[in-house]
């Protein structure tokens, strides 16, 4: 893998955004200071964050900072109407948002929500990822807790840079096998590369429900795109039970989201630079921050680079993301009425199973579209045009179904 360097356009779009000469603001024009390599043996073969410490102490410590992160919130409890719209999965009970990245194995372990195999682990843990490179599909259809008792840490440097620091490296076979081209060749960032390991929408795929990712390029990541897909495989996340639709849960699509058609950002920044940023140590010198938060949370990104366009960011993010809360509240309560209507006629006998199957395809593409922003972990902040696109469609699609009950 290569060590990513400083690029000319990066340069040349910094100095654009009239950012401070010299001054680094780009997670990419870091330079990483070189150091040993650990070669210790272990079983499972990932380094840990621990053992890193020792020669990135600022990296480690702000990575520890993502301990900070605990606040829950039960969106069952917010947003009442998807224990309807989830009714036949483990969702509909038991949806909390995502705390740090310190969390994840925690997480996992406490859910009530039923995991039988270890493909629940693909992002949870970094033992799991290595698991997977050693054996191959294989590990995804192991039983939950026999590879749980196998896993040690939480979230850490393997998943991004394997054992090698300083390189970005997809550790993930699904994404590999998906886009490693697409980054050789420079048309997906690596930085963009390696967060959509996580942040994507995924299917279990048969024969061993191993994770997979329903796109190629960034053109088929559009949720167009990836809904043709999955009804052209006929894929199945669960049935709900009230009207025995089958249906796609959506999984936090944020990468297909940030660079879908209408962002905004995709083309001058990629994920780090938002998410991660650069600090600075008591000497000056500059390294990678790695307490992945939000920007609004990092002033010295918001001073340093979103300034440069945004007078008050907080203020436009609010915004954006107040409207399509809104919207998301619309589009479900209309989805909730389908369902009820749908389900009643289910119950009445009076359709065919045949026109039934056409009620439930348009519930199903409806629903997909609400929850691809609905589950989307940035409101429409990422991608707003992309966002207003989705909730339309599937309002379209809602009121085409309520006119075929």
């Amino acid at each position: 893998m290569k060590r990513i360097t400083a690029a000319a356009l990066a340069l040349m779009m910094t100095a654009s955004l009239g950012l401070a000469e010299g001054k680094i603001t780009r997670v990419r024009d870091v330079p990483v200071p070189e150091v040993p390599e650990i070669t210790a043996k272990r079983a499972n073969g990932v380094v840990t964050a621990e053992e890193w410490a020792q020669h990135y102490p600022e990296i480690a410590a702000s990575l520890r900072m993502d301990e900070e992160n605990t606040e829950r919130v039960k969106y069952t409890e917010t947003d009442p109407d998807i224990t309807i719209l989830y009714d036949g999965m483990g969702f509909s009970f038991d949806y909390t948002s995502a705390i740090g990245h310190a969390y994840t194995l925690q997480d996992i372990a406490e859910t009530t929500r039923p995991h039988k195999l270890a493909n629940c682990l693909t992002c949870k843990t970094p033992n799991f990822t290595a698991l997977v490179n050693q054996m191959g599909i294989d590990a995804y259809s192991l039983d939950f807790d026999e590879a749980y008792a196998m896993m040690s840490e939480s979230v850490t440097c393997y998943e991004c840079h394997a054992n090698t620091p300083g390189t970005l490296v997809i550790t993930h076979d699904y994404t590999r096998n998906a886009i490693a081209d697409e980054v050789a060749a420079g048309t997906i960032d690596a930085a963009n590369a390696v967060c959509a390991q996580c942040h994507t929408e995924y299917t279990f795929a048969a024969p061993n429900k191993q994770t997979t990712v329903p796109w190629y390029n960034v053109p088929s990541m559009h949720p167009d795109a990836i809904l043709a897909l999955e009804n052209k495989v006929g894929y199945t996340d669960y049935t709900n039970e009230n009207t025995g639709t089958k249906m796609i849960k959506v999984q936090h699509p944020e990468i297909e989201t940030f660079l879908g058609e209408g962002s905004v950002h995709a083309g001058s920044f990629n994920c780090a630079d938002c998410h991660m940023g650069v600090a600075y140590s008591e000497d000056g010198t500059a390294y990678v921050n790695h307490h992945l938060t939000s920007p609004l949370n990092n002033p010295q990104l918001l001073q340093d680079t979103c300034s440069a366009c945004h007078a008050d960011l907080a203020a436009e993010v609010a915004a954006i993301q107040a409207h399509v809360t809104a919207r998301e509240k619309e589009v479900s309560a209309k989805l909730v009425q389908l369902n009820a209507g749908l389900a009643k006629l289910v119950a009445s006998g009076a359709k065919t199973e045949e026109e039934l199957d056409a009620i439930r395809s348009v519930n199903r593409d409806a629903q997909f579209y609400w929850d691809f922003v609905y589950v989307e972990n940035s409101e429409g902040a990422h991608n707003s045009k992309l966002s207003d696109y989705c909730l339309d469609k599937a309002e379209e699609l809602c009121d085409q179904a309520m006119k075929m009950l």
